[in-house]
């Protein structure tokens, strides 16, 4: 029996396939695009809207913000959407930090397609000015001198302030105690007021006081000294070896869509990263600007699960 003919019909099939494809990148987009985010007002609706209206024009086609309740209502939505780059998904950490705490209907992984990190905050560790230490060096060796005697404030489990304080706390060997606060701004006030000694938090929210000498600053937890936050060391050079932590707003797609879709976005959003007006809201919000591609993205992702799911699990957290 001759194979020819399967071969034949084999490479058809083949060729329609691939043809469908590319076609469908090539006329990639020819409607509305949707971004999916968290609730309005926060970090992630102002980054999304600066995509919004940034990636329109360029595209020819309108590109919608659509806010959700939260994270993981975001995030499941995209990674059941349909395969072809129309509905986008723009967040922050909480996605893959979210299914390190608990269970979630999707995987950051196997259901999301990275297309490129937009934006990154650092932290500043900061402490009252009554607290001994002008350094971290100096707090390190503070609290291994009185185990538990010092505390950190923070928000809710799971966010930024939390895990730079555990990260904090694994990466240093100190034993320090975390009291947590429903919201930020009421870690700030107990922290001004002395009630507690330390806290991580973002730059827009700690700079006026530090500027003001009513806290101290000691490093940032930025991988490289930001400009956000001037002259300070990062907290790795200043006596914690590997600390890194930043929030860090990225852009999906569902997984499978179509890799000339992922790059022809990746190319818009890098564009638009890299304009000047741009990087001055970003900067003036507190953010540094990131364009890395779906690749790099994808393995910061992972890279992050890693290591921050050894501190979740040494320190035992759960979502509240």
């Amino acid at each position: 029996m001759s194979l020819l003919p399967y071969i034949a019909a084999t490479i058809s099939v083949g060729l329609t396939v691939f043809g469908a494809g590319a076609a469908c990148g090539q006329n990639y987009p020819n409607k509305p695009i949707r971004i999916v985010t968290a609730a309005a007002g926060g970090s992630n609706d102002f980054i999304s809207r600066i995509i919004a209206h940034g990636i329109s024009g360029p595209l020819g086609q309108p590109v919608i913000v659509d806010n959700r309740a939260g994270g993981v209502v975001a995030a499941d939505l995209v990674s059941k959407a349909p395969t072809d780059g129309y509905t986008l998904l723009q967040q922050s950490n909480a996605v893959w930090i979210g299914p390190l705490l608990q269970k979630v209907p999707y995987d950051p992984v196997a259901d999301l397609a990275p297309i490129t990190a937009m934006a990154k905050a650092p932290n500043i560790l900061t402490v009252h000015p009554s607290v001994a230490a002008n350094s971290v060096k100096d707090l390190i060796t503070l609290a291994k001198a009185k185990p538990g005697d010092l505390n950190f404030a923070s928000g809710g489990t799971g966010g930024g302030s939390h895990l730079s304080g555990e990260l904090f706390k694994y990466l240093a060997g100190v034993k320090i105690v975390r009291i947590a606060y429903k919201g930020g701004s009421a870690a700030v006030i107990d922290l001004l007021a002395g009630r507690v000694q330390m806290l991580f938090d973002d730059v827009p929210t700690l700079m006026p006081s530090i500027k003001s000498g009513k806290l101290r600053a000691l490093a940032v937890t930025s991988a490289e000294p930001s400009a956000l936050a001037p002259g300070l060391p990062t907290m790795a050079a200043a006596g914690v070896p590997g600390y890194v932590f930043e929030s860090t707003q990225g852009v999906w797609a569902a997984a499978k869509t179509p890799q000339v879709v992922i790059r022809r976005l990746n190319q818009e959003l890098a564009r638009l990263a890299n304009q000047p007006e741009v990087k001055e809201k970003l900067f003036t919000n507190g953010l540094e600007p990131v364009a890395n591609s779906p690749e790099q993205f994808g393995s910061m992702v992972k890279a992050d699960m890693t290591s921050m799911g050894k501190v979740i699990q040494a320190a035992g957290i759960r979502a509240d």
